[in-house]
């Protein structure tokens, strides 16, 4: 029983040293930024004068950050009242903070995508080859690759990522986030019993297999289900949830996966592979590594999350990344009662 424990604790302490490791480096250079829309205008380099130096760090971010808009941005919002969706603000202070952002990527896998050379060469995670044949099983029965509708038709999207974090414990944000427009939530994360802290709204779930909730009740009404496809084993998963066929415990999986999802196939979706990718290698500079999973080059769902948003909204907030180290006997997760002392037992035992 210490063997389990010792070996749960050490998994807690990685996956905060990912997550911390996430937010220190990259999470500054993201909050409340979009990437370009379809109709926006992209900078380059050449076009804004900018040259990679010691004005921008490696990645090509803007290392001295004014608190204070740019002149050109500031008279294009200034008559908006506070509150009110800003169509394009975020796209255009993200060109200011790092010119080197390209064209936008759609939130999920339609029937076009073997013709995206962005993902068409990389295996998962980074891509969808090999994987041609199970996607086009998968969405031959979701036929869905959008949000909703309404969504689809506002003029000005707010989405706000929710993470797991402990310090949404006894904060009472929930009416805040249930305001934005879009609520993207991770994993199994549970929303029943707390919602004054969360909110009660969700409209993407993005998991993984070992992530998704497994618990029927569970699951909140009218959300899509997205699946982040991280390995091979991850689509076939998928396949067999859309089909209500039996899932095998043996297709690789490092733990338990759920094996029934209450949702029909035209609200599950694929997530575009491009955003893990964009997160690992663009946002946080993990190793290339040629392409291919290991070595320290997957990043956080957190984090392909926010790039997803970055791609497809007008405004992004987080909420619920972060941890209390200063104080041992503030929750690690809000959900759960495991404290933030379990991790610093881990760091002075190591």
């Amino acid at each position: 029983m210490g063997l389990l424990v010792l070996v749960r604790n050490v998994l807690l302490a990685l996956c905060l040293f990912l997550v911390l490791g996430f937010l220190y480096y990259s999470a500054w250079k993201l909050h409340l930024l979009r990437w370009e829309d379809s109709n926006s205008v992209v900078l380059s380099f050449d076009s804004v004068g900018h040259t990679i130096g010691s004005e921008y760090d490696k990645l090509g971010f803007l290392l001295n950050l004014d608190s204070k808009l740019p002149p050109e941005l500031a008279s294009r919002y200034a008559n908006f009242s506070e509150g009110v969706c800003k169509p394009g603000y975020a796209s255009a202070l993200m060109t200011v903070i790092f010119p080197k952002f390209s064209k936008p990527a759609p939130m999920f896998l339609d029937d076009s995508f073997r013709r995206w050379a962005r993902i068409r060469d990389f295996v998962p995670p980074f891509g969808i080859k090999g994987q041609d044949n199970l996607i086009k099983a998968i969405l031959s029965a979701t036929k869905d690759y959008r949000l909703t509708p309404a969504l689809d038709s506002l003029s000005c999207r707010r989405c706000i990522i929710v993470g797991n974090g402990g310090v949404l414990a006894n904060k009472s944000l929930g009416s805040k986030i249930d305001d934005y427009d879009v609520v993207v939530r991770l994993n199994s994360a549970p929303v029943k019993g707390f919602e004054k802290d969360v909110g009660g709204k969700t409209t993407l779930r993005i998991t993984y297999p070992e992530g998704a909730i497994q618990k029927m009740e569970q699951y909140e009404k009218d959300s899509l289900f997205v699946l982040a496809g991280f390995k091979w084993q991850d689509f076939k998963w998928l396949k067999y949830i859309v089909y209500k066929e039996k899932v095998s415990a043996s297709d690789g999986f490092w733990k338990s996966v759920a094996t029934r999802v209450p949702r029909e196939p035209h609200e599950i979706r694929i997530l575009n592979p491009y955003f893990i990718q964009e997160a690992a290698f663009s946002f946080i500079g993990l190793p290339f590594n040629n392409g291919l999973m290991g070595r320290g080059n997957i990043p956080t769902l957190g984090s392909v999350a926010i790039t997803m948003a970055l791609h497809n909204c007008d405004e992004v907030a987080v909420a619920g990344f972060g941890y209390d180290m200063s104080s041992p006997n503030a929750p690690l997760h809000y959900y759960e009662n495991i404290k933030m002392s379990a991790i610093k037992e881990v760091g002075s035992s190591c």
